[in-house]
Parts: C-alpha cells; structure tokens; sequence
C-alpha cells in the first residue's frame, strides 16, 4: 500500500491459531460500472462525504524539496519532504483544492508511495477532522515546513483554512509503544502510522499502521489512550520472492533454504468503522510476505473484546457498511506485491455472511479506501499509490454474470503485472510499512 504501512516482520514461530467466523461464500461477481469521479490525484488516500453532500478526497502529495530520509528498506532511495498535501472537494460537478500545502513525505524523484493527508470524518455536528500520517521515527519530523506536524489529527474550518492539533500520535507513541515492539523501522526506532479513523458519539477511533493498535481520543483532545492492540497471527509454510539474478531480498526475507515452517506476522490495521451493532470493525493489510488469503476483518466491541468477523482476504486496504448492513472490503492487491499483481477487488460482504465480488481488475488496482455515498454507490480511491494518476471511481452494481467456480483463485491471483520484482519492491516495503 501506499502510505508507508510499516510490516515490522520478525520471525517468531508459534502454533497456527485460525478462528474462523464468517462464511466464505463467494457469489458470482456482478457486473460493474465504473465511473471516474476525479483524476490527476496526487497520492489519494481517504475519502468521505460531507453531510452537504460534497465529496472530500485527501491526497498525501508528492513531497518536495525539503529535508530528505531513507526510505525504509529501500536501499538507495530517499523520500523527501515538502507541502504538497491537499484536501479535494468536488461539489456539483465542480472539483477543487478546499486545504493546500499540507505536510507530504514521498520516494524522489517519482513522488510515488506519498505519506501525508490520510483521511478525513466529520461528526455528528458537520464538523470535519484531518488525520495527517507519517511512517517512521515520530523524533524525526523538523522537516522545517511551515504546515501542519506529521501524525496527528486535526479539527479542520475549510472557511479560513485552519488546522486546530488535537491528538499527537506519534508522541504518544515514543511515550507508551503500544504494542511492546521496540525496534519497529527499519533504523530500528519505534515508529508510527497513524492511517485511518472513524468517529463515535464524541470520540475518534483511530488505527496506527505501524503500531497495530486503535487509539481513541475525544474530540476535544481528552482522553487520548491506546484501545486495542490487534493481534498477530501465525502462518505456516510462508511463501517469499525469489529474486532474479541482479535483484535482491527486501530485507524482512530469510535467505534461500532459510524459510522457517511458520512466521508469526503483524496486523497493520488499515480501515476502520461503526457497524450497525455499534462496534469497530477494523481491516488488516498483514505484514511481509502479505500471504495470500490471511488478512482479516475484526469486531471490536467498546469493552475492547476483539474477535474476527471474518477471513481469507488478500490486503485490505478499507471497509464500509451500506445502510442495509452490507459491509464492502477493499482489497489493495488481490495477491502479494512482490508478484508484481496490482489488481484490486471490492468484495460486498452481506449480514448473512455471503460474499459477492463487485469489482476486480480491469483498471481497478492499488485502491486505498472507499465509501458509501448517500445514494448507495460506492466510492473508490485508485491508484492510490502513484503520483499524479491517482483517480477516485463511482460503482453502481448491476445484474449479477457467471463466474468461474474457481472465483477465489481468481479474485486473489487475476493477473497484472505492472514491472519487475525489483520496481515493485519501491513499493512493497514503503507500502506496508
């Protein structure tokens, strides 16, 4: 995923535990109609309607200028910073920077795999919040730009254009360390990623990507704490890349005849939203080698107690209920990165527990959030990983057609292979990291 989602893979071999909740029936895919609403996108990432209507699409930008760092396990490559971040509106038609120069750290000189703007919510009151991410060290963010800091959220006036801070997360986690890994990147600091948020009655719940928990905090700033901690899982006989002369491992891989039986890997939480019941439910990318079929939907009551809705998923990047209690996964990637596969699919998931395959490929790749508008269409965040071609697109399903039987070979390895192993590694670990 774009957005630096940090894996943190770390070889821990336990015993494969796999509750299985939801059913896994998969209905024929639909056929779909897909619109383009907005292109050009810098880096897009969240969307959300505003109780007006209007469409708000955060793009976290192509960087800059600015001060340049590592990029985490990218040998070589330097991601810079800059104010290249906005907020898009469109409104009647019409689409519109509503907030610039906004913190934006990506890869040089491509812009691609932005960090910046991550998404935006609005309450109950029309009120709308900015959460601005940044994937690494949270010291290590004077980058000298007169915007808004890394990893907080914001209260947001679109009148005057101002940003009012209510929640640091990044200094929240230097301070706690959530989830009790001390060397998270890949300079061996705790990091964090503030990714996504919802909101509550008067609370944000939000997801750190790169400390695999939910934090709340109210929306006057009190009450800041970490909720949850996600779980890990353990899989068993991981799958890695084997590298073509000239290319080499990303550094989370064990070398050649060193593949362990079982990996334990993180959660990296990518989407979060109320359900009908009133609980969380929370999306997982997984961490490296992002194996296929293993990323999860969780429940997560307000007592805390965290259980999975449901599974098989490849690379959740987001998730959304309709008003009729359908949830919609998105799936960043219907197979690892390192494969060099970028089609993404939209799975509707009904309250009975049938799934049904909206979308896959066919110009759908690297999505990176949806939403549901007021009239029922779904709204789709493309190419979310790329500069300047990021687009957001309308679905409205129409009559179901006939699958193969064999749809969830299908949907997680329907090919299209963009480049390389070595090219797509500038994405894999910026991606999920």
């Amino acid at each position: 995923m774009p957005s630096h989602l940090l894996s943190k893979s770390f070889l821990h071999i336990t015993v494969l535990s796999l509750c299985l909740t939801v059913g896994a029936r998969i209905q024929p895919a639909t056929a779909a109609s897909l619109s383009v609403v907005a292109d050009n996108l810098d880096n897009v990432r969240g969307l959300n309607f505003a109780p007006d209507g209007s469409l708000y699409i955060t793009e976290s930008g192509v960087g800059g200028d600015g001060r340049c760092i590592p990029g985490p396990s990218l040998e070589g490559l330097l991601s810079c910073a800059g104010t290249s971040g906005a907020v898009t509106r469109v409104k009647d038609g019409k689409i519109e920077r509503a907030l610039t120069r906004l913190p934006s750290i990506a890869l040089r000189p491509t812009g691609d795999t932005g960090t910046g703007p991550q998404d935006i919510q609005f309450d109950e009151k029309g009120n709308a919040y900015l959460l601005i991410g940044y994937a690494g060290n949270p010291t290590i963010r004077d980058f000298g730009e007169n915007s808004p800091s890394w990893g907080q959220l914001y209260k947001v006036d679109f009148n005057s254009g101002s940003l009012k801070s209510i929640a640091d997360f990044g200094k929240y986690e230097l301070a706690n360390n959530a989830d009790g890994e001390d060397t998270l990147d890949v300079s061996g600091e705790i990091a964090s990623n503030p990714y996504a948020f919802t909101i509550k009655d008067n609370t944000a719940y939000v997801v750190d990507a790169a400390a695999n928990n939910i934090l709340s905090v109210g929306l006057d700033g009190s009450n800041l704490k970490s909720f949850v901690v996600l779980p890990k899982q353990t899989i068993t006989n991981p799958v890695f890349p084997t590298p073509a002369p000239g290319q080499v491992l990303p550094p989370d891989a064990p070398p050649p005849g060193q593949i362990p039986d079982a990996l334990e890997i993180q959660s990296v939480p990518t989407g979060v939203v109320v359900g009908p019941d009133g609980a969380l439910y929370v999306s997982e990318f997984t961490g490296f080698p992002f194996p296929e079929g293993k990323a999860r939907i969780f429940r997560v009551g307000l007592d805390g107690a965290t259980t999975v809705y449901a599974d098989g998923f490849t690379q959740l990047a987001d998730l959304e209920f309709d008003k009729q209690g359908n949830l919609y996964a998105l799936q960043y990637g219907n197979a690892p990165q390192w494969q060099g596969i970028s089609d993404a699919s939209v799975i509707q998931i009904s309250p009975n527990g049938a799934r049904t395959v909206l979308a896959s490929g066919n110009g759908l790749e690297s999505a990176t959030a949806l939403t549901v508008s007021p009239d029922g269409a779904i709204y789709i965040a493309n190419k979310g990983d790329r500069a300047s071609l990021g687009q957001v697109l309308r679905i409205e399903s129409k009559a179901k057609v006939s699958e193969p039987s064999t749809i969830i070979g299908a949907l997680l390895l329907s090919a299209f292979g963009l480049s390389s192993f070595y090219k797509r590694k500038q994405i894999i670990e910026r991606a999920v990291k």
